[in-house]
């Protein structure tokens, strides 16, 4: 092995922290570390810093401000904590050390992961699904209430339900609501309740206190007492932020003993201004009624005067008349219209009669012999203006015109026309076509154009 270094196996502090830091944060997840505060601050920034330690070690921890802001307690040196927290290293100094999400008192925190677990060992078995809770009775006639006999929430559920309806009954169990014996005084009063079968739900309630005061509200056996009644049951444990698991198990959670009563118990007022508006819907539906049934006697009545004898004999007999009235009306119509009629057709008559034809006729030839000459002369005089026309454009182009003025046109002995000297060999025969005549002629000598 060779005692020299090779460049690239050398780590700088700053790269040697950074990896050390990397496989301390991918090597452990968010754990729990429970021990004893010291070297507490907190300077301007919101964050705290501390160390903790037991007994035989002792490691950094930091908790910055976003988080150490939910804090229910004020942390200082001396103080027992959990925390949960993710292990890291900070790189500036070496020092490996905890990051702070969640931080509770020792003696409290193991109570609340006995919750946990327990919340979420029910949840899995289903006893807390919404498809198990059961609705309300809007108008229960017995309410049960399980609480301690000298508690405030029972004075104050009792003050509720005088106010609100002081006609329910109230059936009261009286348990223990703290210690060791309160979880089976519980249990044994919500199987009594049910035994009994004389309420319509059943009130669970106590005032506040810490968690370990509420704890008897966080047992199994509560839950499951809870989760096996036949009747309904309402949870109403200690203040509005406070959670156990009879509130999980419960088929409604109230926030306060007080609201529990409000919730489970109909409102007086309410239920008179529903009995006065029910009335008089009662009594605008009576009268609409008794409207409807007097208008079906009037329409019977109607009925019965249309099917009486005498009323059917009074209709035929106006159904007569107006048949008579129709009768004449339309004989008078027919009457005016065969009138009418036979005027017109006299007038016809007179117009066809021969006498009165004739004139006419005679009148009618006349016209159409002026017509008839006019029109014939005038076609004559048309056609006589062409002709006279045509004549002089003939004249015009005829070659009988120039044959007068002296002149001939000679013709080859097949009768063509000649006009060129080699038409016309030596010695042959010509013809001269003249104005007045003929003229036969031998050809001497010719001469081509020059």
């Amino acid at each position: 092995m060779s005692d020299t270094a090779n460049p690239d196996e050398v780590f700088s502090v700053s790269r040697l922290n950074a990896a050390a830091r990397e496989l301390l944060e991918g090597g452990f997840p968010l754990i729990w570390v429970e021990g004893e505060i010291s070297n507490f601050s907190r300077p301007s920034s919101g964050h705290i810093y501390f160390t903790l330690k037991d007994g035989a070690a002792q490691v950094r921890a930091a908790m910055f401000r976003n988080r150490n802001l939910l804090l229910r307690f004020k942390p200082e040196s001396g103080l027992q904590v959990l925390l949960r927290a993710r292990v890291t290293l900070y790189e500036a100094r070496g020092d490996y050390q905890l990051i702070v999400e969640h931080m509770e008192e020792a003696g409290e925190g193991a109570l609340r992961r006995a919750f946990e677990t327990l919340r979420l060992k029910l949840a899995a078995e289903g006893l807390f699904d919404v498809a198990r809770k059961r609705t309300l009775p809007a108008y229960p006639a017995c309410i049960g209430i399980v609480t301690s006999p000298t508690g405030a929430a029972l004075r104050d559920v009792v003050s509720v339900l005088r106010r609100r309806f002081p006609a329910m009954s109230v059936l009261i169990y009286p348990v223990m609501v703290q210690g060791d014996q309160a979880a089976p005084g519980i249990v044994a009063a919500l199987d009594q309740a049910n035994r009994d079968a004389r309420c319509d739900v059943i009130l669970l309630t106590r005032g506040g206190g810490s968690l370990e005061d509420l704890w008897a509200f966080n047992e199994e056996s509560v839950a499951r007492a809870i989760g096996h009644s036949d009747i309904p049951v309402v949870s109403a444990v200690g203040h509005e932020t406070d959670f156990t698991i009879a509130d999980f198990a419960a088929d409604v959670r109230a926030p306060t003993p007080s609201a529990a009563a409000e919730l489970i118990s109909p409102d007086r007022s309410d239920l008179l201004r529903h009995v006065q508006r029910d009335g008089m819907r009662m009594t605008r539906a009576l009268n609409a009624r008794l409207d409807q049934f007097r208008q079906e006697v009037n329409w019977l009545r109607i009925r019965l005067w249309q099917r009486h004898p005498l009323s059917r004999l009074q209709q035929l007999q106006q159904r007569l008349d107006e048949l008579e009235s129709r009768l004449q009306q339309t004989q008078r119509a027919r009457h005016q219209r065969l009138a009418q009629r036979t005027e017109i057709l006299h007038a016809r008559l007179n117009a066809m009669a021969p006498n009165n034809r004739l004139p006419l006729l005679i009148m009618r030839l006349s016209q159409a012999t002026r017509g008839l000459h006019s029109v014939t002369s005038r076609q004559i005089e048309k056609a006589q203006g062409r002709l006279q026309s045509i004549v002089r454009t003939l004249e015009t182009v005829s070659p009988l015109a120039t044959l007068g003025r002296g002149y001939a046109i000679l013709f080859d002995e097949q009768g063509r026309v000649i006009s060129r000297s080699e038409q016309a060999p030596v010695a042959s025969t010509v013809k001269a076509r003249l104005a007045h005549g003929r003229l036969y002629c031998q050809v001497l000598t010719s001469e081509p154009e020059s």
